[in-house]
């Protein structure tokens, strides 16, 4: 590898947050949805999308050189990923995810990342979950984003973790229930509790009666570390919560699952795991930074350390496998009988 091609993979990694506005530019001006199933020149994309002819060739061009989008005698139509995923409706969409919460909330709070690093946020920063979700506009955006971004990992969860014999799930800062939601009707035996603040158990109310199961999910409103949690449980999950929480709760929250699981019930951790030898994945390692910005005592957590706390903690059969490819993994640990 020559000097240039070094210098050329340096300027693309410091350059990576074009690409990511051009993706965002795109979700926010509905080009994927306006390209599907279709081929479109850069006329009827701008009079698609309202914008300006030259700007949206220009938008076109970039998305190009991103793969998000084909081009073939001069006209431009979705790449496979971006049909299956940034089209609205689609069943695996998480476009919202990216449009509002990753791009309107996630990367102002980047901003904050050199000072979370030191340790010198100011009293007014962002520094937790519960700050920023103290504010009802800021717990609705993100819930909503939230909401879209977990349907796809919930199902995924519902396919390789089979749950058909238990009856109780509590689901530890489970937002607004995409995962209970997903997870009750794939086993119609199964009952969530959803512990989680009180503006995201409002919010989550709506989605739990529009997909039909108030008669199985139910909310206890308030902070996942410190409201009390109902016991003997069948299943005890843990989305994303790790990452957002500071890491020296992590033996904590794992050992109060343990206490409030019943004989042989299951803990399921979901998060964005890195590799214990700290070359990755990617994108797992590149979240966890970013949480770090308004998080800043979280851990990076490793799929070493996380197997090792559960065995402290008492469980057995455990497994740390990866679950969305090069993003997240799945810890699940049993509780003796």
């Amino acid at each position: 590898m020559t000097l240039l091609t070094k210098a050329e993979e340096i300027s693309e990694i410091a350059f990576g947050f074009m690409g990511s506005k051009a993706l965002f530019a795109a979700l926010h001006h509905n080009v994927f949805s306006s390209l599907s199933g279709k081929q479109m020149s850069v006329a009827e994309t701008a009079k698609a999308t309202n914008l300006h002819p030259e700007r949206t060739r220009t938008l076109l061009t970039a998305l190009a050189s991103l793969d998000l989008v084909s081009v073939e005698e001069e006209k431009f139509s979705n790449s496979p990923a971006a049909e299956a995923f940034l089209v609205k409706g689609a069943k695996y969409d998480f476009g919202d995810y990216l449009r509002l919460q990753v791009d309107r909330q996630m990367y102002g709070l980047l901003d904050q990342i050199e000072l979370a690093l030191a340790n010198k946020l100011p009293d007014d920063a962002t520094t937790s979950y519960a700050d920023w979700f103290s504010d009802p506009e800021a717990a609705q955006l993100y819930s909503a984003s939230q909401h879209a971004g977990s349907l796809g990992p919930a199902l995924g969860l519902s396919k390789s973790v089979d749950l058909s014999t238990a009856k109780t799930l509590l689901d530890v800062g489970g937002g607004t229930g995409a995962f209970s939601i997903t997870l009750c009707q794939a086993f119609p035996g199964l009952s969530a509790t959803i512990v989680d603040f009180p503006n995201v158990a409002a919010i989550g109310a709506g989605y739990i009666e529009a997909a039909g199961v108030s008669d199985c999910v139910a909310y206890v409103p308030g902070d996942a570390l410190e409201t009390a949690w109902p016991g003997d449980q069948d299943v005890i999950l843990m989305s994303y919560l790790f990452s957002g929480v500071p890491g020296e709760r992590h033996e904590e929250l794992i050992a109060r699952a343990y206490d409030h699981l019943a004989p042989g019930g299951r803990i399921l951790i979901h998060d964005f795991v890195v590799s214990a030898d700290r070359t990755g994945p990617k994108l797992a390692a590149l979240w966890q930074l970013q949480h770090t910005a308004f998080t800043p005592q979280a851990r990076s957590l490793d799929d070493a350390w996380l197997a090792a706390a559960l065995t402290a903690a008492g469980y057995a059969r455990i497994s740390v496998e990866p679950m969305i490819p090069g993003m997240t993994m799945l810890a699940i640990g049993e509780r003796s009988a």
